[in-house]
C-alpha cells in the first residue's frame, strides 16, 4: 500500500511558530524532503528530533522527485518542507504534489507559517480580493512583460523579493503602475527586526536608492483603481505576450487571443497573428 506526502510549514523567523502538529507530522515521517538540509536540520535539532533528510530544490527537483515518489509507493510516509513558510507556494513541492496527484498518492497539508497571508494581514491594504503573483523573474524584459499583464489588476497583489533585486523590482514598478501606488514593504517577519512600511513606489524607490535593502521582503501593493482603463495603453505585443501566457495555462490560441485582446485598441485577429509570430520564435529557440 502506498504511504503518504504530508505538507509541513516551517516558521518563517520565529521558530516559536511551529505548531503542536506540524511537530508529530515531523516526527513520525519516515523521511524528510527538504528544499535544504542544513537549515532543517537546524529546526530538528531545535525540536530534539531526528529523521533521515533527502534534498528536494529547484535545480534537483526532476530525479530527486522520482525518488521520492517510489518510496512513497513503496509503503513510506514523506514530509515536505521549505526553507521557511509552506511548501509548494512559490516553492518547487507543486510539482511533487502534482506527481503524487498523477499516481493517486494521498496528500496532506498541515496549516502553518505564509509569509505571503502574514505579510497581508498586517499590510493595510484591501484584503477581501488579492492575488499572488511571487517572486518576478531576475531577466528585466520578462519581470516588465509580468508587471505588464497586470495593469488592469485591481485586487491587492503580493510578491516575494530578495533584497539584491528590490530596487530594480521596485523602479520597474514604479515605471508600469505609477509612482503614487500605495505599497507595504514588510521585511524580517516573525524576526527581532520585523519592518512594515507603508508607502508608494516613488517614495520606496528613492529610500532604496540611498538605503541597501536587507532581509527578505513580500511587497503588498494596492491594485488598480476601479475603473482605471490600463489595458488602452498596451502595445500589441504586450497583448500577445499575454495571450501567450494563457496559453500557457490550457488556453486555445484563439480563445487566450479574444480575451486578451479585451480592452486594448487591438482585435482578436491582429493579437491571433501576433501570437504566431511569438509561439513560432518559441519553438525555433528550442
Amino acid at each position: 500500500m502506498a504511504g503518504m506526502l504530508y505538507l509541513v510549514p516551517t516558521p518563517i523567523g520565529n521558530l516559536g511558530d511551529i505548531s503542536k502538529r506540524a511537530r508529530e507530522t515531523l516526527e513520525s515521517a519516515d523521511f524528510i524532503a527538504a528544499e535544504d538540509t542544513r537549515v532543517t536540520l537546524k529546526l530538528l535539532n531545535h525540536l530534539e528530533l531526528k529523521k533521515p533528510l533527502v534534498s528536494y530544490y529547484e535545480h534537483n527537483k526532476s530525479f530527486k522527485g522520482e525518488k521520492i515518489l517510489d518510496r512513497i509507493l513503496a509503503g513510506e510516509t514523506c514530509a515536505l518542507v521549505s526553507d521557511a513558510g509552506s511548501p509548494a507556494i512559490s516553492d518547487p513541492g507543486e510539482d511533487l504534489v502534482k506527481q503524487c496527484a498523477a499516481a493517486g498518492i494521498p496528500v496532506c497539508a498541515i496549516p502553518g507559517p505564509c509569509a505571503a497571508i502574514t505579510a497581508l494581514s498586517i499590510s493595510a491594504q484591501s484584503t477581501g480580493r488579492f492575488c499572488f503573483e511571487g517572486f518576478l523573474s531576475t531577466a528585466k524584459k520578462s519581470r516588465r512583460e509580468h508587471l505588464d499583464s497586470l495593469k488592469k489588476e485591481q485586487r491587492t497583489m503580493i510578491f516575494y523579493e530578495a533584497p539584491h533585486k528590490l530596487l530594480n523590482t521596485l523602479q520597474d514598478m514604479a515605471e508600469v503602475f505609477g509612482a503614487d501606488r500605495p505599497i507595504s514593504l514588510c521585511r524580517e517577519l516573525t524576526k527581532l527586526h520585523e519592518e512594515i512600511w507603508k508607502t508608494t513606489l516613488g517614495e520606496a524607490v528613492e529610500h532604496y536608492r540611498a538605503n541597501d535593502p536587507r532581509g527578505e521582503y513580500v511587497l503588498v501593493m494596492a491594485g488598480a483603481p476601479a475603473g482605471e482603463d490600463a489595458d488602452a495603453g498596451l502595445t500589441l505585443e504586450q497583448a500577445a505576450h499575454r495571450a501567450l501566457e494563457l496559453t500557457g495555462q490550457g488556453f486555445g490560441p484563439t480563445a487566450a487571443a479574444k480575451a486578451a485582446a479585451q480592452g486594448t485598441p487591438y482585435s482578436k485577429s491582429e493579437v491571433y497573428k501576433q501570437l504566431l509570430v511569438l509561439q513560432q520564435g518559441q519553438q525555433a529557440g528550442e
